[in-house]
């Protein structure tokens, strides 16, 4: 008789991994002081150039393991009132300097005043970036990427357009399950802590294909803050 699969909740998950980065890095921590033990005894110029890179690959990994404890972290934004004119300001330079080699391919259309959001600018530039990064990343098409930021009802309204070559699957749930195609070095987990960023700032969230156009179309809106 087949058994049924375990039912897990994500935050079983979270804790699972969260420990299991732990020990790694435990055991991460005591390679490096033994292979820089080693450094100091060892002889000879090829041995010292190999427990060198030794040594980086060890840094390389942990430094994954860490950004993997940053994509689980629970979000507890830290808000203020914030221009959104400026918002844009600021994730567009954020984005320019992390990213130069996309920087021309990307159109910004701004129509905004004076209107303003309670927010965590660090965790929504975050957020945003996620965004931009995945319109590069999956199915680029020929032509810019589009963000626009305009004053919507009791909202401001940020729009994402992306061409595509193809898009597979449904946009129904979109960016709720974790885990779900993983690869090497990715899990799936960008876009859904995106979106678990975007709902602890109280914002609605949508994705839309139109296969005629082949556009995709991210729409996140902002409640405005109380003037």
């Amino acid at each position: 008789m087949l058994q049924s699969e375990p039912k897990i909740s994500w935050p079983e998950v979270v804790e699972f991994i969260g420990q299991l980065n732990h020990d790694l890095r435990n055991h991460l921590n005591a390679l490096e002081l033994q292979s820089a033990f080693v450094a100091e005894i060892v002889e000879g110029a090829e041995a010292k150039q190999e427990i060198k890179r030794l040594r980086e690959l060890s840094a390389e990994l942990g430094a994954h393991l860490q950004k993997l404890s940053a994509s689980l972290a629970k979000i507890r934004p830290s808000v203020m009132a914030y221009s959104a004119r400026e918002f844009v300001e600021d994730l567009r330079a954020h984005f320019t300097s992390e990213q130069p080699e996309h920087a021309a391919e990307v159109e910004w259309e701004v129509s905004l005043g004076a209107e303003a959001s309670e927010i965590d600018p660090q965790l929504l530039t975050e957020a945003f970036s996620e965004l931009l990064a995945n319109a590069f990343t999956h199915s680029r098409g020929a032509g810019p990427i589009i963000f626009e930021a305009k004053s919507g009802k009791n909202a401001v309204e940020f729009v994402l357009r992306e061409p595509k070559t193809q898009f597979e699957g449904t946009t129904e749930g979109w960016a709720t399950r974790p885990l779900t195609k993983v690869r090497h070095g990715h899990y799936a987990l960008g876009l859904f802590r995106a979106r678990s960023i975007f709902e602890a700032h109280h914002a609605t969230f949508r994705a839309q294909f139109n296969p005629a156009t082949s556009l995709f179309r991210t729409t996140v809106s902002l409640p405005r803050a109380a003037q």
